[in-house]
């Protein structure tokens, strides 16, 4: 027999169904790119509470990961997919850990 949720279990669980459903509504609406913009919109008002709480670092942190893309994407237009290669395995894996349960 498995125990009840705590309030801050159920909480974690209704947003990562929230998460899930609104990406699902950006993929039906847009496909792959209203994916994208739901993503950047959530990062972006993550971004802005972290910053309100003081935690700044944050800019810093998503710069450094959107520069690294960028650099990714820059490397596999030149013919060398093995930074962009890498990104997407570590990103999957990453995610498959730590990202919420589907």
């Amino acid at each position: 027999m498995t125990r009840p949720l705590s309030s801050t279990e159920r909480s974690i669980q209704g947003r990562n169904s929230w998460l899930q459903d609104e990406e699902r509504k950006a993929i039906e609406s847009r496909g792959e790119l209203g994916r994208m913009e739901f993503w950047l919109r959530v990062t972006r008002t993550r971004i802005t509470q972290d910053v309100r709480a003081g935690r700044a670092d944050v800019i810093r942190g998503f710069t450094s990961v959107c520069r690294l893309f960028k650099l990714a994407i820059d490397k596999r237009a030149e013919g060398d997919a093995r930074l962009w290669n890498h990104l997407m395995q570590y990103a999957g894996q990453v995610l498959e850990q730590h990202g919420p349960r589907r």
